[in-house]
């Protein structure tokens, strides 16, 4: 770790030859125990993680089979048509971005080569292994997301056709199908990897590959979440200002912003979230396994507890498959022919039946994995995990008190509205947003306290610092139901692709549609079109998908605070010896370790204006595209593709130019950061963490109450056009780039900064080790220098103009200027 200790019990039972010639390295030079001495009912650990990537083979096949299974419904060609317009656009943006990944891949690469290589002493070999698994890592956020998309795309157009039935069931079977396997594609990819680190590579490069492979997960949900954040937000505002400017539909065909506002429901709300979730999974685990090996100096009983972990984590996948086969049967017997069903209740029962799962085989896994090390251990260890997947189950729920149509809070959004206008609309949404903030923290502090208290009995004898283990468990248990959380989260931009795609189709107008859909095809048996009752089950659905893809962020937000204590464990650990000295800098009475805590709340709240002005300054360029291209005389049919390709591009340039500086901005204080002072260093961690968490809960669920209080002016008040949904409309604007862009994006951020900073501090103390603190102190001043450039042109390089009056009020000011300048 960062203090580069040359004693060779410095890094416990896990040392590597590196590390004991005084090489350092720290998480990079961990090595792995042997995990056969792990015995389980007689056998051999790894037997069991064996299986464990034998499940997630078994998760993987049922993701690709699901998607072969959607792309097999059935739908029409007008709506296959939009569908896989949107899809070629969001291909066309991913496109851009991965060769962006790959630039920002160069400069933590860098970083990487330096310190390990020149500073550290590994050989080509070991840095190359940490520099390949970032890679990877990066690449399987990037994948993921990709295929998140190619399911996505199929889905839509399939879930717009099924409504044409008039029946809800399908409708809501669709998206929750492609949001599974997406689901378990996803986490089951992430464990499988991670299993392939742990069973078939050597023992002593594990703790390279872990760390590259975790720094490269972060850095591309990082870029991926911003980048896609800010993307969705300039064509969703540009889409829906239209409403109010022209009075037109949000979906209208004549809007070139719509197809724009498709591709950033699933750079928004599916890339976005497929990297972030992978990086959570990864990074989350990482983390435990780091802490095992620094804290724990057993190495019979660090293979025993890795063995659990990741048999934990198998068997949770198997209990996400069985809620979801389990609760598909009840809401097919339940709802399969019925006229009118609530789209968020099965959503809801999938995610209580997943978690109970989770906690049964949770404490029946524990129990035949841990149940033979002493008295009680296994118990206390289990009910630490269920603290975490309680939460996962909880956390929805009051995110529900807070963003769903049917609760107080939104109806009191509306009710403002009224009489107020956009001003109350908006107050109303900040009211939520505060109010959530409150429950949601209380909720986590009582299940973190409730973990400290069960780790803080007797675990102090297996480890250093049991309570920051048992809060990892906690984040461990929060991810739990990882599979069915990326589901409901993935359902939301099924759904509002849907409505689009449906209105884009103009399917309604094709001449001799109605008979030609009631005779039918082999493949899609005939129906009688029930085209008003289609898009008002499409809206319907469409507010359940908002709702719980406000529910899953303060899942992932609150892991990464949770992951975040475990990560930061791993720096104090190796700064103070193994807890033996230093521990007095670990206070508030050290001034750096104050300043760091003040500097942290600084960067979060920089980060949340830096991305809503990327967002402000592309929608100002949007909207004045698509005010001067739309056509909406009698002729017009639809938008060119042309125009609407336009808009993809605006909103592409500015994503990319918003996430690069915010970006480089982070990237460079979190190297001056880290070389100022090590614990100011730590106290900045622990602060962008607890500002981070409270600010994304705020932004997330007030932008989630603005959304749905729209909702339900459109789908229960049938008020489409009136003062009250313009006002409806402008809170939700508003409220766009906060559920979407900032909030969801520090996400990331806090992992990446936390990962990174791992290298980085590691890095400054090196050198100053080998006496070149004046070299350290010159370059913290430089990266603050760069990192404070990026931060000023983050506004300032982001402006919006072309306003006459803008114009107009700057020749003004000039004018004053120079009276006032004396000749």
């Amino acid at each position: 770790m960062p203090a580069c200790s040359t004693d060779p019990d410095a890094s416990g039972a896990s040392g590597s030859p590196h590390a004991q010639d005084g090489l350092g390295g720290g998480e990079a030079s961990l090595v792995l125990p042997d995990l056969s001495a792990a015995r389980v009912a007689g056998l051999d650990g790894r037997l069991l993680l064996v299986a464990g990537m034998l499940v997630c083979l078994l998760g993987l096949g049922f993701g690709l089979a699901t998607f072969l299974q959607l792309r097999r419904l059935p739908t029409h060609a007008s709506m296959l048509e939009v569908a896989e317009l949107i899809y070629s656009t969001c291909q066309a943006y991913l496109v851009r971005q991965g060769r962006f990944l790959l630039v920002l891949w160069a400069f933590i690469t860098t970083v990487i080569v330096i310190y390990y290589r020149a500073l550290v002493g590994f050989g080509w070999g070991r840095v190359g292994i940490v520099v390949v698994f970032s890679l990877l890592g990066m690449g399987g956020s990037y994948l993921v997301a990709w295929f998140g998309i190619r399911v996505n795309t199929f889905a839509n157009a399939r879930t717009a056709f099924a409504s044409l039935r008039g029946r809800p069931y399908p409708v809501h079977r669709i998206p929750l199908r492609a949001g599974m396997s997406i689901g378990m594609v996803l986490i089951s990819l992430e464990l499988l990897m991670m299993l392939v680190i742990l069973l078939l590579l050597p023992a002593d490069v594990a703790g390279a590959c872990f760390i590259g492979f975790a720094v490269g997960e972060s850095l591309g949900a990082s870029a991926l979440r911003i980048a896609g954040g800010i993307f969705t937000k300039i064509a969703d505002i540009g889409a829906d200002l239209m409403k109010i400017v022209f009075k037109i539909d949000e979906d209208d065909p004549r809007n070139p912003g719509v197809i724009a506002d498709c591709t950033g429901d699933n750079a928004g709300d599916s890339v976005g979230p497929s990297a972030d979730g992978f990086e959570t999974y990864g990074v989350t685990g990482v983390a435990l396994v780091t802490f095992i090996l620094l804290a724990v100096e057993d190495p019979g009983l660090q293979a025993t507890l890795l063995v659990w972990l990741f048999t934990v984590r198998s068997a949770m996948i198997l209990a996400a498959w069985a809620a979801y086969a389990v609760n598909s049967a009840w809401t097919r017997a339940r709802y399969g022919t019925a006229e009118r069903m609530s789209f968020e209740t099965p959503l809801t029962t999938l995610v209580w039946l997943t978690s109970l799962l989770c906690v049964a085989l949770t404490y029946l896994t524990t129990w035949l994995v841990l149940g033979g090390l002493g008295t009680g251990l296994w118990l206390r260890l289990a009910t630490i995990v269920t603290c975490g997947t309680a939460a996962g189950a909880l956390i929805p729920e009051l995110v529900k008190v807070f963003t769903s149509t049917r609760s107080r809070h939104v109806r009191e959004t509306v009710t403002s509205s009224r009489q107020g206008g956009a001003s109350l609309n908006i107050l109303s949404g900040v009211v939520a947003g505060n109010f959530s903030a409150y429950w949601l923290g209380m909720t986590v502090v009582g299940l973190m306290t409730a973990a400290y208290l069960l780790g803080s009995q007797s675990l102090d004898e297996y480890m250093l610092a049991p309570s920051v283990f048992a809060f990892g468990l906690v984040a461990f248990g929060f991810l739990g139901t990882g599979p069915v959380t990326i589901a409901v989260d993935s359902y939301g931009p099924v759904t509002d692709n849907a409505q689009s795609v449906y209105e884009l189709s103009r399917i309604e107008e094709i001449e001799g549609i109605d008979a030609e859909l009631r005779r039918g095809t082999q493949a899609s048996p005939g129906l009688e079109p029930r085209w008003e009752r289609a898009k008002l089950l499409l809206e319907d659905n469409d507010g359940a998908g908002n709702t719980f893809k406000a529910t899953a962020k303060p899942v992932l937000i609150g892991t990464a605070v949770v992951g975040a204590t475990t990560m930061i464990f791993s720096i104090i650990i190796g700064l103070t010896d193994h807890l033996r000295t230093g521990i007095e800098n670990l206070s508030l009475l050290h001034a750096p370790f104050l300043l760091g805590l003040i500097t942290g709340g600084a960067v979060v709240f920089w980060f949340s204006g830096a991305s809503i002005q990327a967002v402000t300054t592309g929608a100002n360029r949007a909207v004045a595209f698509i005010r001067g291209s739309i056509h909406l005389d009698a002729g017009a049919q639809r938008a060119s593709v042309e125009d609407s390709r336009r808009v993809v591009e605006i909103c592409t340039q500015y994503a990319q130019q918003g996430m690069l500086t915010i970006f480089l901005a982070v990237f460079f204080a979190t190297l001056s950061f880290a070389f100022i002072e090590p614990y100011f260093f730590i106290g900045y961690l622990v602060s962008i963490a607890l500002f981070g968490l409270y600010q994304a809960i705020y932004m997330a669920n007030a932008g989630g109450a603005w959304d749905n209080a729209k909702k339900v002016v459109e789908v229960d008040l049938h008020m489409k056009g009136t003062a009250l949904h313009d006002a409806s409309v402008v809170g939700d604007t508003v409220g766009d780039p906060f559920k979407d862009t900032s909030s969801v994006a520090l996400n990331p951020i806090i992992k990446f900064t936390t990962l990174f900073g791992l290298l980085a501090v590691e890095l400054a103390v090196s050198l100053r080790s080998q006496g070149a603190g004046s070299l350290v102190t010159a370059l913290a001043a430089v990266f603050l220098l760069v990192s404070v450039v990026f931060v000023y042109r983050s506004f300032y390089a982001m402006r919006t103009g072309g306003s006459p009056a803008l114009d107009d009020l700057q020749e003004h000011e000039e004018a004053l200027t120079e009276q006032e300048t004396p000749s």
